[in-house]
């Protein structure tokens, strides 16, 4: 079992590279992929696990990075919007004006990159579902829903 004290060096697999950063136990995710690895695409927005735009994947699924530990991302793969590297989603994204202020965006992504990989023929309600994890002040959410449906569609 790894003991953090109060400050130790860990490594995290983040966008499929090892990087040693230095933290602290009570870091969270958000913080140390912005504030030392400077991946800041994960925004912080209301910082208690609402809103969503600080949305990263552990794994393979969306996760809020204000609520999660640093130390508890030890071992797995961490995806930020900057390792997507040009997914269909983002594409669909432009196409379908799926942002305005681009505040949610990168959250939006990841949330709707997850779903295509984990539901890839997802309905209108399984979709729904999923963007009820983030928070959209600009967009009414439709150009989003279309985003994602238009990636399921280029993909059958």
């Amino acid at each position: 079992m790894l003991k953090i004290h109060s400050k130790s060096i860990v490594i995290l697999n983040v966008n499929g590279e090892d990087i040693e950063v230095v933290v602290k136990p009570s870091d969270i995710l958000l913080n140390t992929l912005r504030n030392e690895l400077g991946l800041t695409g994960a925004k912080p927005g209301c910082e208690n696990g609402d809103c969503g735009s600080c949305t990263v994947l552990i794994e393979g699924w969306p996760i809020k990075s204000c609520l999660m530990l640093t130390v508890e991302a030890i071992g797995k793969k961490i995806v930020t919007v900057e390792g997507l590297k040009n997914a269909p989603i983002q594409k669909a994204f432009v196409e379908n004006w799926g942002f305005q202020c681009g505040y949610c965006t990168s959250g939006f992504l990841m949330v709707c990159h997850a779903l295509a990989n984990i539901h890839p023929d997802a309905n209108d309600h399984v979709i729904e579902q999923w963007l009820q994890s983030n928070i959209c002040r600009c967009t009414g959410y439709e150009e989003i829903k279309n985003a994602v449906k238009s990636i399921f569609l280029y993909e059958k």
